[in-house]
């Protein structure tokens, strides 16, 4: 067992009538017991561990500070301690003190005040600052840097207790069947941030729900919040090189908190505030029967690389939690910022597991998209493993069953893992977002990809195991152009990021159609318009899952911007002003989504058959596959019922005329949507679909798509 620490903290403003006992090492973080809290944290290789009480999130000086004796505080690796009296709302942080030794993988720094990596909430800090978080000295030399001993504690976040709800457990998740899913993803502030929201409380978890009537007249079932796990908004340095305004983490890509919500989404206060309001957003969709999904980082952390801050888990026990090289004072990186989180430990899948399931039981949430998850499934040498413990523990962890889980299938090493990923899981498809760009943009040979994705990918889901459900499809997502820029920009125009346009994907496949940007030119705009409309109507009438970036529905702009994580102003916020000005794409939307969720073939369980979808080219006859100029293609879904579809998708330059399958029972072909018409007659509503003439063929444009259902003669 080590030896006590030699450590001088400057003394607190103790409090003497507070009694503490051992307390218990389970569970880990903080609970309420037998009139007071007690506290258990992980570390295997510290010497010492105290912990902090603070009355007020910005005090350099604790009111109590608790020195976790091993023989009395230490079970195992879990340092623990009971304190009476105290209550939730209370301040607390923890110090650890071992070795410092780089090279060997320990960073203990006691002069840190360090987050409980269990906390549900953390005190929200605009003066959070990671450069008093550093935990070397960087005045000394990059070999051989010595620890620092600069004090972070005004600087750094308190970890806040907070309480069970009462009354919480009447809200249960929704369940909706992933076949009757349309998901919308958004950034909590970004939603509301901007004056034309309207609302009461904006950029916040309240402003949100007083958006939530406008998602349900839109029809979506799940919103998908973009990062809300706590993060330093504050943590980048660098400024817009045109405007000199800050740039700020505005998407937060980079946790410092796994289970607590982000403070600054909540209106009356970030000392525990934020749970609440969290919850009650929560319940506001659920009432609204709309799922709640949230887009997880556990691949890595905010602490970055050998040169990042010391405020968490590296200050707690930083070769247990990272995966480091070979020479241990340098991190392995497969996430693209500094640091991989080693989910192949188990202390670390007990923690991301707990976390999932706090999510889940705790706050109520209904699904989870994983960032970069195929981080998840590499050992502590980096090596993709066949059966991945931390996921198929997530697979069959019990409380997790009924929870939607979803991949991003891929990370910034190399592993594309669309497809192949656990079965468990439904995954992003970026091969439907990329097969579906390129068509529609008129590249050659892209027919069969592109009728694969749209019938439900059975070549990357075709398995026992897998189903089109699997397949969460999407055009555009918060990472890369927003659908407007897809029609309107052929390079992306990052220089706002000061990273001098080299961040973020070249692999745009857009167009502009003749001019970089906005244009007053009436042709382009009727070309861009037209084919945000069939991105939409591709998306949304696909067999899969489809997501919808949330504005594209009014053609949001980030003004060519693909990358816009540090855009915490109007090329990152929502515009409404544009729901007005494009008021026919949002109607497009909308009946979309009704037609999707009216139409029975459209909601086809399991893959096409022969029966259920015959493809057919412009002739009539079977389409031409191997002909890589061929652009038009023909999906007809024949019905038992009075009901029949047919999608046309010409992404040609000409116009092309479809031979129209013979109908059953006198019913006849009417139009439900033409992306080539002018609004109203792009789309019309449910039931209100005119008959077309002849019915023998049907002309369509070009670059359109063409929805006809076959009905019953009224």
């Amino acid at each position: 067992m080590p030896g006590p620490s030699n450590t001088v903290l400057p003394a607190p403003h103790s409090d003497p009538t507070l009694n503490a006992q051992s307390g218990l090492p389970l569970p880990l973080g903080v609970h309420s017991r037998e009139g007071g809290l007690n506290f258990a944290v992980f570390s295997r290789n510290a010497n010492t561990v105290w912990l902090e009480l603070y009355d007020d999130e910005a005090d350099a000086v604790p009111v109590h500070r608790f020195e976790l004796i091993p023989v009395r505080h230490r079970t195992g690796d879990i340092w623990h301690i009971w304190v009476d009296g105290l209550e939730p709302g209370q301040l607390y942080g923890y110090r650890a003190d071992g070795p410092y030794a780089p090279q060997e993988g320990h960073r203990f720094n006691p002069d840190k005040l360090l987050i409980d990596p269990y906390a549900t909430a953390v005190t929200h800090l605009d003066t959070w600052d990671f450069e008093d978080a550093l935990g070397y000295d960087p005045d000394a030399s990059v070999r051989d840097r010595s620890r620092s001993t600069t004090s972070n504690t005004e600087t750094t976040p308190k970890c806040v207790v907070t309480r069970r709800r009462t009354g919480w457990e009447r809200t249960r998740p929704l369940r909706h069947d992933w076949s009757e899913t349309i998901i919308y993803e958004l950034h909590v502030r970004g939603f509301t941030e901007h004056p034309s929201a309207d609302v009461d409380h904006p950029g916040t978890y309240r402003g949100l729900i007083e958006r939530i009537p406008y998602l349900k007249d839109l029809g979506v079932t799940a919103v998908e919040l973009m990062p809300v796990q706590e993060f330093n908004e504050h943590e980048l340095s660098r400024v817009n090189p045109h405007t000199g305004e800050p740039l700020r983490n505005y998407w937060g890509y980079n946790p410092a908190a796994f289970m607590a919500p982000n403070g600054s989404y909540a209106h009356d206060g970030q000392c525990g505030e934020q749970v609440c309001e969290f919850r009650e957003m929560v319940q506001a969709f659920h009432e609204a029967d709309i799922e709640v999904f949230l887009d997880v980082v556990f691949n890595h952390t905010a602490e970055g690389n050998e040169l990042g801050p010391t405020f968490s888990w590296r200050g707690l026990d930083n070769r247990i939690y990272y995966l480091l090289d070979e020479d241990a004072r340098f991190y392995k990186d497969y996430t693209g910022t500094g640091n991989t989180l080693k989910a192949d430990h188990p202390v670390v899948r007990d923690l991301i597991l707990d976390a999932l399931r706090y999510w889940v039981v705790e706050m109520r949430v209904d699904g989870f998209r994983f960032d970069l998850a195929s981080v998840l499934g590499r050992d502590e040498d980096g090596r993709l493993l066949a059966d991945p413990p931390l996921l198929d523990r997530i697979a069959n962890d019990p409380v997790l069953r009924d929870t939607k889980m979803v991949a991003e299938a891929w990370d910034a090493a190399g592993a594309y893992q669309v497809g192949a990923f656990h079965d468990r899981w439904s995954e992003w498809n970026g091969r439907f977002r990329d097969d579906v760009r390129r068509f529609w943009r008129g590249d050659a040979g892209m027919l069969g990809d592109f009728a694969s994705r749209i019938a439900g990918s059975s070549d990357l889901y075709g398995n026992a195991e897998k189903g089109p459900d699997s397949s969460v499809n999407y055009v555009t997502s918060h990472d890369g152009f927003t659908l407007n820029d897809l029609v309107s920009y052929e390079r992306k125009h990052n220089c706002p990021n000061g990273e001098f346009n080299r961040d973020g994907t070249e692999a745009n496949y857009s167009r502009n159609y003749g001019v970089e940007g906005p244009t007053d030119d009436p042709e382009i705009e009727a070309v861009r318009t037209r084919q945000v409309k069939n991105f939409l109507l591709t998306l949304l009438l696909s067999h899969g899952v489809p997501m919808l970036l949330g504005g594209d529905e009014f053609r949001r702009t980030q003004f060519g911007n693909n990358n816009a994580y540090c855009q915490d102003n109007e090329t990152g916020w929502w515009i409404w002003d544009r729901q007005e000005e494009h008021a026919e794409i949002h109607r497009f939307v909308r009946e979309l989504i009704a037609a999707r969720k009216a139409y029975s073939p459209l909601q086809h369980s399991g893959f096409y058959s022969d029966e259920t979808l015959r493809w057919v080219g412009p002739e009539g006859k079977p389409p031409k596959w191997d002909e890589p100029e061929a652009r038009a293609v023909g999906c007809y879904l024949p019905a038992e019922e009075s009901l029949a579809v047919l999608l046309l998708f010409n992404a040609g330059t000409e116009v092309t005329a479809f031979e129209l399958p013979a109908l059953r029972d006198n019913r006849k072909w009417a139009q439900k949507a033409d992306t080539a018409q002018p609004s109203p007659d792009d789309i019309h509503p449910v039931g209100e679909a005119p008959p077309v003439a002849p019915q023998d063929h049907y002309t369509a444009a070009a670059r359109s798509s063409v929805v006809l259902i076959g009905v019953n003669p009224i």
